[in-house]
């Protein structure tokens, strides 16, 4: 397996690739700091996995997964997040993305991506039954409601709509008119009423119906 890391922290790249370098079967072929570097990284060397940190200066791992997966929608393309990245996640994995991996749970790391090998997607390191994020269109209006969600009320429902479609704190409070703050406070009660930990599982939960 060959995998390209692009992280703005360099003693991320130098640990990954040391770490994962030494691992059989997987050579660690580029790394690169921005955006830019990524899809120049992914062109040059066509590796199987592009493993992208989402935030970072200029261009991110989103706009690069953008440019990646829109020349070759097959990509393999994983996130390297922190917990305060969640806002982030939807969107990604909603662009084609194969899944997200925390930084400091290395170990998980290469089992995560002999996962993505074999075609699974993978969150926080586990492999999960392939999702459609693609279902949660933009322009998706309807009302029907997953088991689930029954006990939302029909202002959580529609954040966890939003949440589904990739909208962040921002622009959930100015497509459903209202305030950050009440944002937050729906999407904590959604958690709280459905056992979830973070807004991607209130995503996937949602697309699963």
């Amino acid at each position: 397996m060959r995998i390209i890391v692009v992280d703005d922290d360099r003693l991320v790249c130098d640990s990954l690739r040391i770490i994962l370098g030494a691992q059989d079967g997987i050579e660690v072929c580029g790394v690169g700091s921005d955006g830019e570097q990524a899809v120049a990284l992914w062109r040059e060397q066509r590796p199987d996995v592009a493993l992208l940190d989402i935030q970072m200066p200029g261009r991110d791992g989103l706009w690069a997964a953008e440019q990646i997966l829109g020349e070759d929608a097959g990509a393999r393309v994983v996130f390297l997040t922190t917990f305060s990245d969640d806002d982030y996640i939807v969107r990604a994995l909603k662009a084609g993305a194969r899944g997200y991996l925390i930084k400091t749970d290395v170990r998980a790391i290469a089992p995560a991506l002999e996962e993505v090998m074999a075609g699974r997607r993978v969150l926080e390191g586990k492999a999960i039954e392939d999702v459609d994020f693609s279902a949660a269109s933009d322009g998706d209006e309807t009302d029907a409601r997953p088991a689930a969600f029954a006990h939302l009320t029909d202002r959580e429902f529609e954040v966890a709509q939003l949440i589904a479609q990739g909208f962040d704190n921002k622009e959930i409070a100015a497509a459903a008119y209202m305030g950050e703050g009440t944002v937050r406070n729906h999407i904590s009660s959604i958690l709280a009423k459905l056992g979830l930990r973070n807004r991607t599982q209130i995503a996937i939960a949602y697309l699963r119906g």
